[in-house]
């Protein structure tokens, strides 16, 4: 049934959507269908967003008081009651739904954040008294809207996530308990698409095209993506049972599986012609060990015939910065790495390799695009200005924002700015990004006519890095002008890889372009 509200009176509007909602949201008790509005406990609100306001006030980049972002915050309740406006005076602020006044409240006195706190939980309450979208809204969609409102006003990498994608976004980080598989809907049951390597499905003899029919004694019949992955993750060492049918046999299969603990793969690579193809697609816990791991055996396949390595971050949104770090650190011997610097002390770090260079001092070349940003500009910027690898592709994205991740008391996490990363010759990354030794933008073709001109274009790059690294933060159109010179591109073409593999194998161009690198970032330590 469709049910159609045409332009009435506020209190019919509210009367109809109020029976819509009876309908959606209801429990029966003794036969009499009851309206059920999601619980909303002031303590509970209170803990969540004194929480979030202490984090801002105390940890975000730029100075910031409570009263410069509450009331954008409060606004984000009209995601949930379009009607639900907020007009502010100098003292109060008015509440008003479909244009009538329900509430005048004070404000409190400017830096005081538990008074602002207070604000947002009163504010909240007595929207909700009003408004029966709001009254029906849950708990995290109050906070979702209000910090979303919050976070959106400070800059577009801040941001919130309630519980739900809080979970995923950790696993995603920091690995789950699981079995190891990747898999899709396929009519209704969940079909295995791939098993990862080293995991207990594997070690199970899970296999591809296997179609699991239940999951520890229930079926999967009509389970969403979703559902069934929260079914398939658990606590790590415990077991899952899984009922397996697999192709052209008759009878079914059943496994009993410990959960491990599994991380999102973020590393591929192939060795060709002697030559180590990593392809790094992110950074999260495990990103630096699998690079290790893949040279390790790279290393003892080719032993001293290794030509070089190719480090592919073409389209890698960055990850985790300590990973970063770490992955660069495995190629450089000494010198910084990075450094970071924000408002809050924790915030200022400098990272320094630690003596170790896993490709022996063989070239290697960066492959970036403008897709590439934060932790892979980091890697990039570092092997760069080290003068240890030459950099092709376009201009990064120039995300050189470090954002910190604070959970909150319903679990959910904020994702806050709070410092900027400078790469080791002093420029800041933010805004400007990586620019490559060797420009590929609009490059199509096979790269040979691109490759022979290397050469010719060796003094405008030379000017171009210089000016790169010299570049002060402040001067934001000079900054947006230099990236013009190599226009950021979304990049996945087999030309940027052959230009890397040539340069590689031919030593005295790779080193006057190395020198070329390494001169414009040296002229400045």
């Amino acid at each position: 049934m469709t049910v159609k509200i045409a332009k009435t009176g506020k209190a019919l509007r509210n009367f109809l959507l109020l029976g819509i909602l009876t309908l959606s949201a209801c429990t029966s008790d003794n036969g009499v269908m009851v309206a059920k509005p999601d619980g909303f406990s002031k303590p509970a609100a209170r803990e969540v967003i004194s929480a979030a306001f202490n984090y801002i006030t105390e940890r975000y980049i730029d100075v910031i008081a409570p009263e410069d972002f509450t009331l954008e915050g409060l606004r984000g309740l009209g995601a949930i009651d379009p009607e639900f406006t907020i007009e502010q005076g100098p003292d109060v602020i008015t509440l008003k739904i479909g244009g009538d006044v329900i509430e005048r409240i004070s404000l409190p006195r400017n830096g005081d954040t538990t008074a602002w706190t207070e604000l947002v939980v009163n504010v909240s309450v007595a929207a909700r008294s009003k408004s029966e979208e709001l009254r029906f809204a849950s708990p995290e969609k109050i906070y979702e809207s209000i910090l979303d409102g919050i976070l959106s006003h400070l800059d577009i990498y801040s941001r919130y996530a309630g519980m739900k994608e809080a979970t995923r976004n950790r696993e995603k980080r920091d690995g789950f308990g699981g079995i190891g598989i990747r898999y899709k809907i396929v009519g209704q049951h969940p079909k295995i698409t791939f098993v990862m390597p080293g995991t207990p499905a594997l070690r199970a003899g899970l296999k591809a095209n296997d179609t699991i029919i239940s999951i520890d004694g229930v079926p999967t019949t009509g389970l969403l993506r979703n559902a069934f992955g929260d079914t398939l993750h658990g606590a790590v060492k415990s077991h899952v049972r899984l009922r397996i049918q697999r192709p052209n046999e008759s009878e079914s299969r059943q496994y009993d599986i410990e959960r491990s603990l599994i991380f999102i793969p973020t590393i591929s690579s192939a060795v060709q012609n002697d030559i180590v193809y990593l392809k790094i697609s992110s950074f999260n816990q495990r990103t630096a060990h699998d690079v290790l791991d893949k040279m390790k055996k790279a290393n003892r396949k080719i032993g001293t015939n290794l030509k070089g390595v190719i480090l592919d971050m073409r389209g890698n949104p960055g990850g985790l910065l300590k990973q970063s770090i770490r992955v660069a650190d495995l190629f450089l011997a000494q010198g910084k790495i990075s450094q970071t610097g924000g408002r809050h002390p924790d915030s200022v770090q400098y990272y320094e390799a630690g003596g170790r260079d896993i490709a022996n001092g063989k070239p290697i070349v960066v492959l970036v695009d403008g897709m590439s940003a934060s932790a892979a500009e980091v890697t990039a910027a570092a092997l760069q200005d080290r003068g240890r690898a030459i950099i092709v592709g376009t201009s990064s994205f120039g995300k050189g924002t470090i954002q910190t991740v604070l959970r909150l008391p319903n679990d959910g996490e904020m994702t806050l700015t709070w410092s900027r990363l400078i790469a080791p010759s002093g420029y800041i990354i933010h805004e400007l990004g990586v620019f490559p030794t060797i420009c590929t933008a609009g490059a199509t073709g096979d790269g040979d006519a691109m490759f022979k001109n290397i050469p010719a274009q060796r003094i405008r790059t030379s000017a171009v890095l210089e000016a790169w690294h010299r570049i002060g933060f402040e001067e934001k159109k000079a900054r947006q002008d230099l990236r013009s010179f190599c226009p950021p591109e979304r990049r996945n073409k087999a030309t940027d890889t052959k230009i890397a593999r040539r340069l590689i194998e031919n030593k005295a161009l790779y080193t006057r372009m190395l020198n070329l690198t390494a001169s414009s970032a040296a002229a400045l330590e």
